[in-house]
């Protein structure tokens, strides 16, 4: 079938317009990115194998469609199910405070919308990524997949026990609160040198604390005042939905 000549010429500029709106739309994330990139530096984020991690993940692939020109603002957004994808303040926060090397094995407990897996892929060997909520794990592990991220496993189950299967693991960080730093975690960090950061307090404020083990020894300090969901699961705060447990 032939498109006659008006109709061709008509198709071509609503092809030719619709081009110039998707790089309008990237021209715009690319700046958004570069302010976020600019507020991570201000706000205390040196590393800059960090500051790269951020920068190569694309932040809007984890947000709702309806959210997805807020994506590189740095704050909280919902994605459902109650949760939030984290500000890229505390993501790097945290990827700073591990500081995974690219030979290391890294434990995330709460995948949530898949972003801080993401951003921990780019730093480490591999990610393993614990998620209580089966919707949320198949949506990150779908969107993990598409951006071609092979290094990271998101497995459904209660991330407050952690993943024994795959311990001892370098690195753990946790990405929701717990009224205290969950046994299972500390004793699933590699003895020599593992290290583990996560948020601790009540439901409604917490500390962000780092912890790092030594054969048997551990220790402690607090980074910064943070605001998390909070864990659920045996070690974290009681399931709003028994149904959920497993």
């Amino acid at each position: 079938m032939r498109l006659r000549q008006p109709l061709r010429a008509g198709l071509g500029r609503i092809l030719q317009r619709w081009g110039q709106i998707a790089s309008m739309f990237a021209r715009f994330n690319a700046s958004a990115k570069e302010r976020l990139l600019c507020d991570l530096r201000t706000g205390g984020i040196t590393d800059e194998r960090v500051l790269g991690a951020v920068a190569c993940v694309p932040r809007d692939a984890f947000v709702p469609s309806t959210l997805k020109s807020r994506a590189y603002e740095n704050i909280a957004l919902p994605i459902g199910e109650q949760q939030t994808i984290s500000q890229p303040m505390v993501v790097a926060h945290m990827a700073q405070a591990v500081r995974p090397s690219r030979e290391e094995h890294v434990l995330e407990i709460g995948t949530g919308s898949g972003y801080g897996a993401a951003v921990l892929a780019q730093l480490a060997a591999d990610v393993v990524s614990v998620e209580i909520r089966a919707t949320l794990a198949q949506r990150a592990a779908r969107v993990l997949q598409r951006l071609g991220c092979r290094n990271v496993r998101v497995i459904l189950g209660d991330g407050s026990m952690g993943w024994i299967d795959l311990a001892p693991y370098d690195a753990i960080v946790v990405t929701a609160a717990s009224p205290s730093l969950p046994p299972a975690l500390l004793n699933q960090l590699a003895q020599d040198g593992g290290r583990l950061v996560a948020p601790v307090g009540s439901i409604d404020e917490q500390q962000l604390v780092l912890t790092r083990r030594d054969g048997d020894q551990f220790s402690s300090r607090k980074i910064g005042g943070v605001r998390f969901v909070p864990l659920r699961g045996a070690a974290g705060f009681p399931l709003l939905d028994p149904s959920r447990r497993n």
